[in-house]
């Protein structure tokens, strides 16, 4: 960052001066469903918002979000009244204000928003101490092998609109270096979707393409019932599947540990349960997966989620980072117990290395060996074009 300061001028202790939003114009190339699923679609200028922590000794921390989590409203509100005068290292004390506003205004101040706010404190933290945030979190690895994770099922010719194109876009996954595929299948609001013949179709064809001891997963994300869940996994064990994903609705813990105990395939989660790491404690006591899952975003932040991810060590237990993007990708490089960095959402007709105009470069490049290197940039290692963000502005606050 172009703000990054000179080690020699850094204090002992700083406090948080500013809080800033910048909304500005800038270019998509997919698009959601009613559902939230992304899709592929035409080029059409959108909105993003960019969150600036800045502290006493000129040093900012940022991070990219959505302008629905990042309101005036919530700055006026929340963030200042908590951050500025705080010691932006103090990321404990700061959460623990949030919970407590929390408690009577969750509309006001969703998970997600607390989330972008710990990811900013912690790419303040590394720009200063001029280091990665993923060495800051541990320094467990330095490269890790990407799982190459599909946009799920649609209609479009070329795309993923039947088992056969699954398996084709497979074949050219694994042509690309990647060592292992996570499927999404057909969803609502498809018509048709879930549907548990056609997944089982999929997941067959392609196992076919890829051949034996190549890795692949499946994310159910279809809230079936237990019993196709059961016939679901059951098949997994046939083809020899890593995972198996969010197949049932996350609130029946109890569902999740009926199916764990009776297939081989591992069973992995939560993702989307709310409490952060406290409610996958009981996912870890209760035996309701093999393998234990949180992501920066719907963990709550960097900072709970790499509790979650010592919690999951402590039990002998792998545990693997949903999403991806820098704060993600910070984590995976930061603990031993993780396996794989998800790269995605993957589509034939879609670009994942295009560079949105906001950016310099993406933060997670792929090699021909399908391995992701860590950024080396301090911070969380997003290149963001702050001279672009600041000649397409729409507001500041």
């Amino acid at each position: 960052m172009p703000d990054r300061v000179n080690r020699g001028l850094i204090t002992m202790s700083s406090v948080i001066t500013e809080v800033a939003v910048q909304v500005f114009k800038t270019e998509a190339r997919t698009a959601v469903d009613s559902y939230g699923h992304r899709h592929p679609g035409p080029s059409i200028p959108t909105t993003q918002a960019l969150l600036r922590i800045t502290d006493s000794d000129g040093v900012s921390g940022y991070v990219l979000g959505k302008t629905s989590y990042l309101r005036e409203d919530q700055v006026e509100q929340h963030f200042r009244p908590v951050l500025i005068g705080t010691d932006p290292l103090h990321r404990e004390e700061m959460d623990r204000k949030f919970a407590i506003r929390q408690r009577t205004r969750a509309v006001e101040l969703p998970e997600h928003t607390c989330s972008y706010l710990d990811q900013a404190l912690w790419d303040l933290a590394g720009n200063r101490f001029d280091t990665p945030v993923w060495k800051l979190l541990g320094g467990a690895r330095s490269e890790v092998k990407a799982y190459a994770s599909t946009m799920c099922g649609d209609t479009i010719e070329g795309g993923l609109s039947s088992p056969q194109e699954y398996a084709n876009f497979a074949v050219a996954l694994k042509n690309q270096g990647y060592q292992g595929i996570k499927l999404h299948t057909w969803m609502p609001p498809l018509e048709g979707a879930p549907s548990l013949t056609r997944d089982i179709e999929a997941c067959a064809a392609v196992r076919d393409a890829v051949g034996p001891g190549f890795s692949l997963m499946l994310d159910g994300y279809h809230w079936y019932s237990r019993t196709d869940a059961l016939k679901l996994g059951r098949e997994l064990d046939a083809l020899k599947f890593d995972w198996f994903e969010e197949p049932m609705d996350e609130f029946s813990m109890r569902s999740y540990k009926w199916l764990a105990d009776q297939i081989d395939t591992p069973v992995i989660g939560p993702e989307t349960t709310p409490g952060r790491h406290r409610s996958r404690a009981d996912w870890i006591a209760d035996d309701a997966c093999d393998i234990l899952r949180v992501g920066a975003m719907n963990g709550g932040g960097i900072t709970p989620a790499l509790k979650t991810v010592h919690m999951a060590d402590g039990f002998g237990l792998e545990c693997e980072i949903h999403g991806n993007g820098a704060p993600n990708l910070a984590l995976v490089g930061g603990a031993p117990n993780i396996q794989w960095y998800e790269r995605g959402l993957l589509h034939p007709l879609v670009d994942y290395d295009w560079v949105p105009p906001h950016l310099k470069s993406i933060v997670d490049p792929i090699d021909a060996n399908g391995m992701v290197h860590m950024p080396s940039r301090p911070g969380l290692g997003e290149d963001i074009d702050l001279e672009y963000i600041s000649n397409n502005l729409i507001a500041e606050y």
